[in-house]
């Protein structure tokens, strides 16, 4: 090893014992901040994204920044790791014969909240802005939704019944749908953007298209591979121990080759439970699965610590009125369409009246998105005053999601718990 490498190699150590440190002391902080919020009867994640908020960048100017971007940068994988887990528990409850008894309403569901979020923003974000790109890659990011927060509401008060397994497919499958929806319209936002630019020969719309039709080919492909591999590895195994060494192999493996392909990784991961639950008998899946539940709680702490960190709670006053008719769009888009859809789709009153309200959670994948279109349309478009129409486009939408997330990240889980407890799903020693 070189010097250079020796050095870093000793300030990297150096630092491992403050994080470590970090990260016991917040756990616990966020266990009992939980507890106290819980009190209030609110998820206790929200707990968690406040001492998270509290001791990150939101409140570096008071120097209270503990969560600095380098230990944000070093604990990211945590953040992969829980949606990993999250992916393949949602994958492990969408069994067939489930899916079949909820009939398919369940289809129609998934269409119409997300096409519906899709039209109901670009319609209202073009009636106020008059830019049909800036519209429609608003209007691409309604339906990407954050199924984590979903999820951990569910497992935290052991919610069952007909509307919990509605919100597993939901959340499940609508961010496949907003991946393909996404590159769709920002196939249609280059085209209009290139054809200000001169000099610039568009790539042709089906060009465009490619990238996020593989990615979802690919993703449902090594996730299909993976979920064979798994089957076959926990067959013979008896101990719960082992059982989780397995599966946490297997999703973390999964993780990785979805970031090193750039692959969905909640899709992939979703892939994998979903043919272990639908592969193997039910007493197998359960000795699969129950390990999991031990530690999901873990990775909730950490996971929803580290979304608080990352708020930045002082771009909120930035919302101004694109960031409102963003939020009231998709909120409308989202309850709207899943209630249409539960209409044409002829499922239970309880499913039809609040699966949409258990649907509004939105994070990473429409900041991804973001950051996307920031890098991607940088360069396209007419130039006023010295900056280009797709990078103010870009601007425009880091800005706005990354506000509008921090709302939606605080009242998703509110709503859900609240669906749950109206359709009765509740388990009520757990409220």
């Amino acid at each position: 090893m070189s010097a250079p490498g020796i050095e870093h190699a000793v300030e990297a150590s150096a630092g491992l014992p403050q994080l470590f440190t970090l990260v016991g002391a917040m756990m616990l902080i966020c266990f009992y901040a939980g507890k106290l919020v819980k009190k209030t009867s609110l998820p206790s994640l929200i707990g968690y994204m406040l001492v998270g908020a509290l001791f990150g960048s939101s409140f570096k100017h008071f120097g209270m920044e503990l969560f600095t971007e380098p230990v944000r940068h070093s604990l990211s994988f945590v953040t992969q790791v829980a949606l990993g887990f999250v992916a393949f528990s949602i994958g492990s409850e969408l069994s067939m014969k489930s899916l079949k008894r909820l009939g398919s309403g369940i289809v129609w569901i998934i269409f119409a909240e997300s096409f519906a979020a899709f039209l109901v923003v670009a319609t209202l974000i073009y009636a106020i802005t008059r830019d049909l790109p800036l519209a429609l890659i608003f209007g691409s990011m309604a339906p990407a939704s954050a199924p984590a927060g979903t999820v951990a509401v569910i497992q935290e008060y052991k919610a069952k019944g007909s509307l919990t397994q509605a919100l597993y497919a939901v959340v499940g499958f609508d961010d496949g749908l907003a991946i393909f929806i996404f590159g769709f319209a920002a196939a249609i936002a280059k085209s209009l953007l290139l054809a200000e630019s001169p000099g610039h020969v568009s790539e042709g719309f089906f060009q465009m298209l490619k990238a996020p039709t593989l990615e979802i080919i690919f993703s449902i492909v090594v996730g299909t591979v993976l979920g064979f591999v798994l089957c076959q590895l926990v067959r013979s195994i008896k101990n719960s121990r082992d059982m989780l060494i397995i599966v946490f192999g297997v999703v973390t493996l999964a993780s990785g080759l979805s970031m090193m392909w750039h692959l969905s990784l909640i899709l992939t991961n979703m892939v994998v439970g979903f043919m272990l639950v639908n592969t193997r008998r039910e007493a197998l899946v359960h000795r699969v699965t129950a390990p999991l539940l031990e530690i999901m709680p873990l990775t909730f702490v950490l996971f929803f610590c580290l979304a608080g960190a990352h708020l930045q709670l002082a771009s909120l006053p930035a919302l101004g009125l694109i960031g409102l008719v963003y939020i009231l769009g998709r909120s409308a888009g989202l309850i709207g369409g899943a209630r249409l859809g539960a209409t044409f789709g002829h499922v239970e009153e309880k499913i039809k009246k609040y699966v949409g309200l258990g649907i509004l959670s939105q994070a990473g994948v429409a900041i991804g998105l973001a950051l996307i279109v920031n890098a991607e349309f940088s360069g396209l478009g007419a130039v006023t005053e010295g900056v280009t129409h797709g990078a103010a486009i870009g601007t425009k939408v880091i800005t706005t999601i990354t506000a509008t997330c921090i709302v939606f990240e605080i009242i998703g889980p509110i709503l859900t718990k609240y669906a749950l407890g109206k359709a009765g799903e509740l388990n009520q020693a757990t409220r």
